[in-house]
């Protein structure tokens, strides 16, 4: 995403950071901080930093209102967060008794689940199936704590002893398409089509793989099957959403490069298109070699009208351009590529380079700090007004800024883009480009951000924020 608007003085933009928290008090004893909490129907749908999630009502104590919470660490409404909630397991008495066992005290108990593992291996009665329950119970818990690489490793270990069990194939889908990872959901999905045929959600769930592979067609038509299997909002929003890109795209033209799909509309220039797919490879190699990573799939481009950007990104007026799995642009009135053209090009790339090389677990600072950077941009205009905001301590932790920014008004969001890009800024002109690549890698690897920023920097989000304030002060003046 990439803002069009010049940061204004003052520390009044400051003040929309706080969010407040709810959590779920489920039957079993188990809490769930979300940050926020809603009662639809016969689900409690919580949203947290794995994105909108849900459980069955009926596994459901009480919900505690109240007390502060971070953002969520979504990003753009895009494929990788389309508001699609995993599967669940209804619950009976043998499943509550074992998730009570594997969840308990606001912690995976990993004794318990070797115990289990251990039965199962003994071939004891239905061992097998409460290993399988344990292992799910332990991956949802990790999800709701957004951390998806734990979740993932504990859903396939759930698999391991239950192979066939519908819901577990379909979470293992569910967090490679929040990881971005289309093919392998698809997999899984495949696995699941072949013992459920009639389960809605295996159709639920490949729509969004089709989607985040820019394959409207496919998308709509497993959407559709879906609703005729089961009447569902989450998939009527999708839907209509893949059907809006569908019609705007129609009559598109389409052009191809070695990384990139581009579609653009009849009323774009067919030069200006190849021109964009030149400048695009340019920016390729670049970031590749920049974060020592190569994106494995192809990449979509949309070029849009300005008219069309706005109705179907639906965006804040303040986005200039967004990334939500594909490159979307408004190029209304251009005939040709300009300077200004090529570097939000550089920009949006830069967020599926990030993405695809985080699986999808980079927050808002760090993919817009780089982002910035990767298109020339520098603090130094936005210095003085930075120390400022630190210096009277108002200034937004990173923390406050890991989650979504496209609720946050124009100055704010202005704040916002500056302080990431001054963070990112320190630690590649004292620490160098290398520091942000294991930064990276490490948040790939499942480690929270402000834990792999200390893993690599020795400091944590404070003393970060402490070296980037002297840094701006030493580098630009006060």
């Amino acid at each position: 995403m990439r803002i069009h608007v010049c940061l204004s003085a003052g520390l009044c933009l400051l003040a929309e950071k706080d969010v407040r928290a709810d959590t779920i008090v489920l039957k079993n004893g188990r809490r769930i901080e979300a940050l926020s909490v809603e009662v639809q129907g016969d689900k409690v749908r919580y949203l947290t930093e794995a994105g909108e999630l849900a459980l069955p009502k009926s596994m459901v104590d009480h919900i505690e209102r109240g007390g502060l919470a971070q953002m969520p660490a979504s990003t753009a409404a895009g494929a990788a967060n389309l508001a699609i909630t995993p599967p669940t397991i209804e619950p009976t008495g043998v499943n509550a008794a074992v998730e009570s066992g594997a969840v308990h005290d606001g912690a995976v108990d990993r004794g318990f689940l070797a115990t289990l593992a251990s039965e199962a291996r003994s071939g004891a009665g239905d061992a097998n199936e409460k290993a399988a329950l344990a292992y799910h119970a332990a991956a949802q818990f990790e999800l709701s704590r957004g951390d998806m690489e734990k979740a993932l490793t504990d859903e396939r270990t759930a698999l391991t002893y239950a192979p066939e069990h519908p819901v577990m194939l379909l979470n293992v889908a569910y967090l490679h398409l929040r990881r971005s990872e289309y093919k392998q959901a698809l997999e899984y999905l495949e696995r699941a089509q072949r013992v459920a045929p009639e389960n809605p959600d295996v159709p639920k769930l490949a729509g969004w793989a089709y989607y985040g592979m820019n394959k409207l067609e496919q998308a709509v038509a497993e959407w559709q099957r879906a609703l005729k299997l089961r009447p569902d909002a989450e998939v009527q929003a999708a839907l209509e959403k893949a059907q809006r890109d569908q019609q705007e795209e129609e009559n598109y033209r389409e052009n191809e490069s070695s990384h990139f799909t581009l579609r653009y509309s009849g009323e774009a220039e067919p030069g200006l298109a190849r021109e964009v797919l030149r400048a695009l490879e340019t920016h390729f190699s670049t970031i590749e070699s920049e974060l020592n990573y190569t994106p494995p799939d192809s990449i979509g481009v949309i070029l849009y009208t300005r008219q069309a950007f706005a109705d179907i990104t639906r965006a804040p007026g303040w986005v200039g351009a967004l990334n939500d799995g594909r490159i979307r642009v408004p190029v209304q009135g251009l005939t040709q590529l300009t300077p200004q053209l090529s570097l939000v090009l550089k920009h949006e790339l830069t967020h599926s380079f990030v993405r695809q090389k985080t699986r999808a677990a980079a927050p808002t600072w760090v993919q817009e700090g780089i982002a910035q950077w990767m298109e020339g941009k520098r603090s130094g205009v936005n210095a003085p007004m930075l120390l400022q905001a630190y210096d009277a301590k108002q200034a937004m932790s990173l923390k406050d800024l890991e989650g979504s920014w496209l609720r946050l008004s124009n100055p704010v969001a202005a704040y916002a883009y500056a302080w990431a890009l001054a963070n990112i800024e320190y630690i590649v002109r004292v620490d160098g480009m290398s520091d942000v690549e294991r930064i990276l890698d490490r948040i790939a690897a499942g480690s929270a951000t402000e834990t792999a920023v200390r893993d690599v920097l020795h400091s944590d989000y404070t003393d970060l924020m402490q070296s980037t304030a002297q840094y701006l002060r030493k580098t630009y003046g006060n």
